[in-house]
């Protein structure tokens, strides 16, 4: 495994949000997939580029008054099998 695969691995987060968004909030996440759970909550799939980007992310949850379930750092097969979702590379390649 190439160091920057391992990286990039350890970099994809899913924050689980109570409540359901809609998919235009992803804009506002920074490119996070945004999903909706059949339980009512939202789940928030997609990379950031290091712990600061992700307390980012944190901050806007929290100052947006959302209630913040979990915060989990995935793998790829993890992602993959969550609803059936293609996390998209930088450079444009979709994962499976």
């Amino acid at each position: 495994m190439k160091k920057s695969e391992k990286n990039h691995k350890q970099n994809l987060y899913q924050i689980k949000i109570k409540g359901h968004l809609d998919s235009n909030w992803a804009g506002w996440f920074d490119g996070f997939q945004v999903n909706t759970e059949e339980n009512g909550h939202t789940l928030l799939t997609g990379e950031v580029a290091d712990q600061a980007a992700l307390h980012g992310l944190l901050r806007k949850v929290r100052n947006s008054g959302m209630t913040l379930l979990s915060v989990n750092q995935i793998n790829l097969p993890e992602a993959a099998e969550t609803k059936n979702l293609k996390i998209k590379k930088r450079k444009g390649e979709e994962l499976k």
